[in-house]
C-alpha cells in the first residue's frame, strides 16, 4: 500500500534556521531516506518550496489563479513523501523516524489512493 506522508511545519520557524542548522536537518532526514531507499519502500520525496511563490487555482470554469495558498493555518505543507508500506503501522513508524529528528514538524500519513480502477499502482 501507498502511503504519503505530509510534511507541515510553521514556515517561518524553518525560514529561521541558520544555513548550518537547516544543513544538519536535511541530513538527518536524507539518513531517513537513504534507508528507506535502500529498502525499497521510498517513492517521490520533495521538499517544496516557499509559499511566497506558491499560486492557487479555484473557481468556476477555467477558474482564477491567485497568489500564494492562503491556507487560515499556521503550519504549511513544506515537504511531501510517497512510501511503499505493507501495513499502516509501517507508514507510522517512518512518520515517527522523520519526527525524531525533525520534532516540531507534523506529519499526516495518508493513504494514497489511485482513481483508475482495476489498476494497481506498482509497489514491491
Amino acid at each position: 500500500m501507498f502511503y504519503a506522508i505530509l510534511a507541515y511545519h510553521v514556515e517561518d520557524a524553518i525560514k529561521a534556521l541558520t544555513p548550518q542548522e537547516d544543513a544538519a536537518l536535511m541530513a538527518d532526514l536524507l539518513q531517513i531516506n537513504d534507508r528507506l531507499h535502500a529498502d525499497g519502500s521510498l517513492g517521490p520525496s520533495a521538499r517544496l518550496g516557499a509559499t511566497q511563490s506558491a499560486f492557487t487555482l479555484r473557481g468556476p470554469g477555467d477558474g482564477t489563479v491567485i497568489d500564494g495558498p492562503f491556507a487560515e493555518t499556521k503550519e504549511q505543507l513544506l515537504g511531501l513523501y510517497v512510501v511503499d508500506c505493507a501495513t499502516r503501522d509501517d507508514a507510522i513508524a517512518i512518520a515517527r523516524d522523520l519526527r525524531r529528528v525533525n520534532p516540531t514538524a507534523v506529519y499526516e500519513i495518508r493513504p494514497i489512493a489511485l482513481y483508475l480502477p482495476g489498476v494497481p499502482l506498482a509497489g514491491k
